[in-house]
């Protein structure tokens, strides 16, 4: 029976069910030692009811205490690195170094602060004020957030930690997590800091709840449930649709992250300039993390050609010099192997890899390429999403070609486009760039779209499939913090019973619009 609890309603407490399951270690297949719970509904339903009154209680709670949360929280996962990162390497075989330890966890631990910053300053929340008619109105806490985490991030996606989390807090609501199994003994650490820090800080002690495993129905029921504000998924595309779906017809927002390819489209001049240095982009960055980013360049659009054909064959060299890193799981493992297949059966011909392999959960480093014609003629059966080490090269006969490739492309979070840096390409660039855009959340030059910046202006997200609404940033706060709000308007009610942020005097900082015009600090809205 499972030792590991489960935290519901400020309790660490044995989960309701009798089912278990265990973590394995990706880079040798084997079982870990501790098993998990999965749940069943009646701890949803418990959590369901403790988070509407902690809901209730953040909305008197200040700004500034929240703040201080979240920042306790960071420095809580500071003091607890070591153990934290030896967990999650145990449980998802990424290197501690740097990826855990310099990357992930220093990243987490920036945008709880970021997250902290924008939950005292106010602006995210839009305060606007018409003084002459006295309607003012914000966004403010839309209530409870159910958060589903993904399997490739078990620190900054964590649905106890993560992005998701940072933004739902700091917005004012409480969370219920649910922990990806892969990782349930990293996601059990991060939950046993972030409760301490509200604890510390005085929140609500159901400001977070954390399960590590329910059913599928499960998961259904809790996003359409009436008690529930919002909520989040990042993952495979089949599960984001499912949630979806079953949010939609309960008229609940949900916030999906699913599939995406990634296209680049490298031009003939960038690979006349700089043949070697874009080979080297292209292996790194689909290879990097074993090819389990969602933002792994999964499909490569290039013009036929003498130089694309050594770019093939130098990005083949690449592909088989370099060993498979381990895959999180044995579902990821299948879904790479049964997708691959797909994509061969629709045509495309196998450059490397193909196999799997050991010790572990290993795939080979695998490279497809396709004629555009037969991309053209199978757009769906060859746009499917390999999530893991394998990359699709189109190969187009001219750049009109790329331009109507793209044209078939589903929603994706990224593109990018490879140019000459003198100007060579620049008119093939506008075509391709203008066919691009409407389909990526986020458009590069000359650099491969793995990394997502913590920036203000970072847009983590992107056209369906690949989001559920291309409105919306996973990434960048404050935009992330406006997923789990509400637009709230008062009309002509008394300055005692308002908001601060609305009040005629600001209360810090925050940037507000008074009678159509942005101000900020200490400026009086007056009728």
């Amino acid at each position: 029976m499972p030792t590991a609890k489960v935290l519901i309603g400020g309790t660490w407490r044995a989960a309701r069910g009798d089912s278990s399951f265990r973590a394995h270690n990706p880079a040798t297949g084997e079982g870990l030692a501790e098993e998990y719970p999965v749940s069943e509904w009646s701890d949803c339903d418990e959590m369901l009811t403790a988070a509407t009154e902690a809901a209730v209680a953040l909305r008197s709670t200040s700004s500034d205490k929240i703040s201080r949360c979240l920042i306790r929280f960071a420095e809580r996962l500071e003091a607890r690195r070591g153990e934290l990162i030896e967990m999650a390497h145990l449980e998802t075989a990424l290197p501690k170094s740097p990826r855990l330890g310099d990357v992930e966890l220093p990243r987490t631990m920036t945008q709880l602060r970021q997250a902290a910053a924008a939950a005292l300053e106010g602006s995210w929340s839009l305060p606007t004020i018409d003084a002459k008619l006295n309607i003012r109105s914000c966004l403010a806490a839309i209530g409870p957030v159910a958060l589903f985490g993904p399997n490739n991030f078990p620190f900054a996606f964590n649905a106890t930690s993560g992005g998701d989390f940072a933004a739902a807090i700091a917005a004012g609501n409480p969370v219920i997590a649910k922990g990806h199994p892969s990782h349930p003994g990293t996601t059990r650490l991060l939950a046993e800091e972030a409760f301490a820090a509200i604890g510390e800080t005085g929140l609500p002690a159901a400001t977070l709840q954390m399960i590590y495993h329910i059913a599928p129905e499960h998961g259904l029921r809790l996003v359409a449930d009436p008690r529930v504000g919002a909520s989040a998924f990042t993952g495979s595309r089949r599960g984001g649709l499912a949630l979806k779906a079953a949010a939609d017809a309960a008229g609940k927002p949900i916030y999906l992250e699913m599939s995406s390819l990634n296209p680049v489209v490298i031009l003939p001049g960038a690979l006349k300039e700089r043949a070697a240095k874009v080979a080297d982009d292209v292996a790194d960055n689909c290879l990097a993390g074993t090819g389990q980013f969602c933002t792994k360049p999964g499909l490569i659009f290039l013009v036929d050609g003498p130089q694309t054909l050594e770019l093939i064959a130098a990005v083949k060299q690449r592909f088989e010099s370099r060993p498979p890193g381990a895959l999180f799981s044995a579902p990821v493992l299948a879904g790479l192997s049964d997708n691959i297949a797909t994509v061969r059966r629709a045509g495309a011909e196998l450059v490397a890899g193909g196999a799997a392999g050991s010790p572990g959960y290993r795939f080979g480093n695998t490279l497809l390429r396709v004629e555009a014609a037969r991309f053209l003629n199978h757009p769906e059966a060859l746009q499917i999403e390999m999530f893991g080490n394998a990359t699709l090269l189109v190969i187009c006969r001219d750049i009109g070609q790329i331009v109507e490739a793209i044209g078939m492309l589903e929603g994706n979070l990224t593109g990018c486009v490879y140019s000459h840096t003198t100007g060579e390409d620049d008119a093939a660039y506008e075509p391709v760039a203008a066919a691009l855009c409407p389909r990526v959340g986020r458009l590069l030059n000359d650099k491969m779209p793995p990394g997502v910046a913590l920036s203000a202006a970072m847009n983590h997200g992107g056209p369906f499939p690949s989001t559920g609404h291309p409105g919306f940033t996973a990434v960048g706060i404050p935009a992330s913090l406006r997923r789990f709000a509400m637009l709230q308007c008062y009309d002509n009610v008394r300055p005692a019973r308002l908001p601060l942020i609305l009040g005629d005097k600001n209360p810090g900082k925050a940037w507000r619009c008074i009678d159509g015009q942005w101000t900020q600090g200490d400026v009086a809205a007056k009728g």
